[in-house]
This record gives C-alpha cells, structure tokens and sequence, in this order.
C-alpha cells in the first residue's frame, strides 16, 4: 500500500493545494486544484470542472505522515509570514519561548492571512519517498496554516434527530441542537433548580438560550453570570458550561459549598454566545472565531464578539478590517449576540454580582485592571491548582495576556458589576483549540473548582454588604 501511495503522488506534476483549516481536506486531493474552507462533502471541484475522486489509500498516508513528521511544518510561523508578507507586528507579546500560543494568535493582526508554501523537502521522509532521485516536483501550499495540528482525532458533524437529546454522554463537545435540546431537558428534569429562557435571537435567527440555575425562592437573589463559546473555534467552553450546571446539579444537597451557593445565589449560564458561529465551526470551519454577520463591503464575514461591547470600542488590540478576526465590527454592539446579553445585564445589573466568560487558550485567569481583584483571582488559581496541579497565571489582561479594546470583561467593570473575570483554559499551545476529549473532563474539573471559589468570594461580599448596609 505504501509503495502504491507514493507512486501515485510521485505522479503529481503540478502543485497540489491543501487547507489546513479542515484537515479532512487532505481527503480531497486533485491536480491542480484549489482546497480551501471546504464544507464537508463527498467531493471537490477542481479547476477543469470535474470533481475531485476521494483517494483514501494515499491521504491516509499522507494524513499519517504530515502529521507523524513535524519537520513538514515551519517551526517559527511568525517570522516566515514577516518574511513573505512584509508585514511586522507592533503588538506588544508575552514571551514566544513560553506559549505557542502566541504563534496562532499573532495571525490575528495580518489583514488577509497569507499564503504559505512549504516544499516537501522541509520533511526528509516525504523527501526521499517522492524524490528518491533528488527531483523535486511536488509541493504542498498551505492555505491559512496557522496551527500545528497534533496527534488529535477530528469529530465528524452527522444528523441530528430528537432522540440525541437525550444521549448526551460527559465529557465532551456537542454541536447546537444537541446543546439546546440537552438545556431543555434539565429544565424538565430539575424544575425546581433549572429554568430555560432566551435573551435574543442571533444574526441568523436562532434562539439565544440562558439557563438560570439555583433554588428558586420567592425573594430575589444575588446572581453570577457565566458565558462560554463567544469565540467559536474554543469548542472548551460550551463543554464546560454544560459540565458545571451538571455537576451543580448532581452535587446539590451532597456537597455543602455547592448546596449553599444555589441557595443563595442564582447562576445565569449561556452555554453558546456565539450561536451561528459555533454552528460554523462543527459543519464548515473548524477554527472559525467570529460571528457570522454579512459585510455590505466586504465578503468577509463576521464580527470578533469580544470586541465590539461598548467600552474603549475599536480601540488598541481590535481591528477595524472586516476581513480581520479581531474586527471590531461597524458600531459598539452591532451584533445582535452581544448586543442582547449586554441588554440583559444592564437590566440587572442590580443584582449580577459576577461576569464570567469562558475561553480558550493559555491557562490564565483575566480581569479588568483593578487592583481589588488580585485575592479572588489569587483564590481562584489556587482551587484550580488543587485539582490537577495545572498553573494557570492571573492578573490584568492587558498586562498578562494582550491589549484589547471593546472586551466583555472591561464592558462588564465599567457597567459596576462588582466582579469580572476571563478564563483562558487549557492548554498552552499543544493542542490548541483542537483539546482532545480525553482532557475535557480534567480541564472542566478544575475550572469548576475556581468557578465555586469565585462565587464563593461572591456570597462571602454579599453577606459582608448586607451586614454593613441592611437596606440592600
């Protein structure tokens, strides 16, 4: 078989163009044929018309060997694009050596991602396996690459029916109606801890669901509000909302800090901010961040959801391209997705004591650049700590992660909720936003702990308030 294979992409004259965006469009190999955000299909259409054959004995083992030889991707993305493109940043980093993260990231300020073409000689093996002779005919372009994809396996998207609602099996990521389906199932299953509502619809016109978990009484409650999946690549996030309300409920009434926060407290938690987005993600684009907004301009589309709250809009640290995946949008609040959740906490902001959002990745703890925040984060980081031994860093996020401008953390502070903070989950550049399955359940473990610790600073004010002004 091996032999077969590389004959056959010996035989390849001209130059063959895989995205790297998808991996499975290493299944669609055609001469001379474009490659690039391709949905999942049976096939590909070439330049001559006709469509391209699905050769799976030979992608298999190109699949195996790009991805077991890592000497076929550039080691140092950011200076090669530096090099091609003449583009140099100016945004101040942390330390490349220590996060790989940063080389994805970096990506974020090139206006149009640049083509980058590797030969195959950058990979001894494929080297000498096609080229036995020292010719050299064949290279691979790579279209956007700005990941290095590990030894990780690619959910496939299939049909959903009704009956998946009730098959959701922890840990893992599970696309929207599965996650919507599953939001009204604990609404049904745990009426007296669970209600389900939505705070808008999206720019496609899907529902915007928020569940509200805690012991209903008839006074009202003191209020934490969690949202995950705002960039929708970050595919952690929506894992983690479903696993924390899962955990709440399943230890309410077993574990006492759990029993006493749901008392008191009520969680408001929106599992996929970014709706149309993630939707995007699991049928279409893997790594796609933004909305899914038209442009009248541009043919790009989309608006970065954590850059277009109204606080510093548009200003250091977002882009003003439409074609960028920081773009900051046409006005403060544009999208419908952010301008909806921001209506509801201005609603009340009287009671939402806390905003968490969840993201991913680089294993760090975020806030608005206050002083006041340093021991809950401080608090937090070590319960995280506790689980696992993961270090996470904490501090402001323009100091520990990069400057930003039109932020939900710094909307929130500005908008006097009293406490505002970011998780950046795992990990620090290994996997990426591609996180296996079988890390899902660590990470969601630990986050959880530093999610009660934070409430827990939350309940321990609230009660601090009330004894010092009654009226409250």
């Amino acid at each position: 078989m091996r032999h077969r294979a590389a004959l056959f992409l010996y035989s390849l004259d001209y130059i063959t163009y895989v995205s790297l965006w998808l991996v499975h469009t290493l299944l669609y190999l055609c001469i001379n044929c474009l490659i690039n955000h391709t949905p999942y299909s049976q096939s590909t259409k070439c330049a001559d018309g006709k469509h391209a054959t699905v050769v799976i004995m030979c992608t298999m083992f190109v699949c195996f060997t790009l991805f077991h030889s890592r000497r076929v991707f550039i080691s140092n993305l950011q200076k090669e694009i530096e090099k091609q493109t003449g583009y140099r940043s100016s945004r101040k980093r942390r330390s490349e050596a220590q996060y790989d993260y940063e080389v994805y990231h970096s990506l974020e300020e090139v206006d149009m991602k640049p083509n980058i073409y590797l030969p195959i000689s950058h990979s001894p093996l494929l080297s000498n396996l096609l080229h036995p002779q020292g010719k050299q005919k064949t290279s691979l372009r790579v279209l956007s690459l700005n990941y290095t994809v590990p030894h990780v396996s690619f959910p496939r998207p299939r049909a959903f029916t009704h009956r998946d609602s009730f098959k959701i099996h922890f840990p893992a990521s599970f696309p929207v109606p599965q996650i919507q389906s599953w939001m009204f199932m604990m609404n049904t299953t745990h009426p007296n801890l669970v209600d389900v509502f939505s705070v808008g619809k999206s720019y496609e016109g899907r529902p915007l669901y928020v569940l509200q978990l805690g012991k209903k009484r008839r006074l009202q409650k003191k209020a934490v509000w969690i949202d995950c999946g705002v960039h929708a690549r970050e595919w952690i996030g929506p894992a983690f909302c479903q696993w924390f309300v899962k955990e709440a409920i399943n230890s309410y009434q077993y574990d006492s800090v759990m029993t006493r926060l749901l008392n008191q407290l009520n969680f408001y938690i929106m599992p996929v901010f970014n709706v149309d987005g993630y939707r995007f993600s699991w049928i279409t684009d893997r790594f796609w961040r933004k909305t899914r907004s038209k442009n009248h301009k541009f043919h790009c589309r989309g608006v970065d959801a954590n850059r277009n709250w109204k606080v510093k809009w548009c200003d250091e640290g977002a882009s003003s391209h439409p074609c960028d995946d920081t773009y900051c949008g046409p006005f403060p609040e544009s999208e419908p997705e952010v301008k909806a959740v921001a209506k509801f906490l201005r609603k009340h902001k009287k009671r939402v004591e806390a905003y968490i959002s969840i993201h991913a990745y680089a294993q760090m703890l975020l806030y608005p650049y206050s002083y006041k925040y340093e021991s809950a984060a401080h608090n937090a980081v070590t319960a995280l700590y506790s689980a696992y031994g993961v270090k996470y860093r904490y501090g402001p996020a323009s100091t520990t992660l990069y400057v930003s401008s039109g932020s939900s953390i710094d909307w929130a502070y500005r908008n006097g909720i009293p406490y505002a903070f970011a998780f950046e989950l795992r990990d620090t550049g290994y996997f990426g936003f591609l996180l296996p399955e079988s890390l899902i359940k660590p990470t969601c473990t630990e986050t959880m702990r530093a999610v009660k610790a934070i409430a827990s600073g939350v309940l321990k004010k609230c009660k601090t308030d009330r004894e010092k002004f009654p009226y409250i």
